[in-house]
């Protein structure tokens, strides 16, 4: 492992992961601090890094805490985290010098837990869904495009980001055009179609598919070997259990688009909002939708990680 800047504190289960290159996923934490009320946060976080080491892997899940950013939470942590959700930032890669400096805490966005894990040197990463480039809710600010920083981030680190694709709170054509600009590959895991979060398909393809953690590794290392620098982006449908009706998910994202429009909703506050919205709309089957695909998700990176620390130790 590196020399860190002074402010990142790695824990002790991850840094020796590390030293002997052993299978790590990140994990992110705005789902603890703006996803879930207490204590079903708690119970996510813990579900998500018992499904990694079920796995045999590490989970280093990501936050900021009293200005320390933590690779790898302990339990205290983590409670800490869900019982204390009042004031705690929402932290993507301009906040992190804010918060540092002001010794605050927050949980990391996926661009933010990007960062952080990249600086720590992991390399697989599992999340629900990336953020991207939003519907226009503003009238009067016509143009005026929403878009993530997990969009440029994904353009610029070089991870294994493993997710059922884009929140469908989104404009899936527009992110995917985006990425397709940006040189991202989006590759389907044992599925040619792009999921949209909470459904198994979004009407749009991949730009390649792989039915295996061995051939996303081989196509990892393929993209990087030619000097290519961005993130790899595997996307996973949700389990069929948990996955709604297109029509379902369509009609509860318009409804509560036309909510936060009438409210003036704007900048951080939109995907939390319209989530929370949109669980509402379907009596909480995108809520069980979402659980079910983090877990998937964590599931599947942790195999990755393990067939990459395989691949680069031999």
């Amino acid at each position: 492992m590196s020399k860190l800047p002074p402010a990142f504190q790695v824990s002790e289960e991850v840094a020796r992961g590390l030293e002997y290159n052993s299978p790590i996923v990140a994990l992110e934490s705005t789902v603890i601090t703006h996803g879930l009320p207490y204590p079903e946060n708690l119970t996510l976080a813990e579900d998500m890094e018992n499904e990694v080491r079920s796995q045999g892997a590490t989970p280093a899940t990501i936050a900021v805490i009293d200005g320390r950013v933590q690779v790898g939470l302990h339990l205290t942590q983590l409670q800490y985290l869900a019982a204390h959700t009042e004031g705690l930032k929402k932290i993507s890669t301009r906040d992190f010098a804010s918060v540092i400096a002001k010794m605050t805490s927050g949980g990391t966005t996926v661009a933010g837990t990007m960062l952080a894990a990249h600086t720590a040197g992991i390399r697989v990463f599992a999340t629900g869904g990336i953020g991207g480039v939003h519907y226009e809710l503003s009238k009067t600010r016509r143009g005026a495009f929403d878009i993530s920083t997990d969009l440029p981030t994904l353009a610029q680190i070089p991870m294994i980001v493993v997710c059922a694709g884009a929140k469908a709170i989104l404009d899936l054509q527009a992110t995917l055009e985006y990425l397709e600009t940006w040189g991202v590959p989006v590759v389907g895991y044992k599925t040619d179609d792009f999921p949209a979060f909470y459904t198994l398909r979004s009407g749009f393809k991949t730009s390649a598919r792989v039915d295996s953690p061995e051939e996303v590794v081989h196509f990892a290392q393929m993209h990087w070997s030619l000097g290519l620098k961005s993130a790899v982006l595997v996307v996973a449908p949700p389990p069929i259990d948990v996955a709604l009706p297109p029509d379902v998910v369509k009609d509860a994202v318009l409804r509560a688009l036309k909510e936060a429009q009438e409210q003036g909703i704007q900048g951080q506050e939109v995907t939390p909002f319209l989530l929370s919205k949109v669980v509402d709309f379907t009596g909480g089957a995108s809520l069980r939708a979402n659980l079910g695909l983090l877990l998937n998700n964590a599931k599947i990176a942790s195999q990755i990680a393990r067939q990459l620390a395989r691949f680069e130790r031999t």
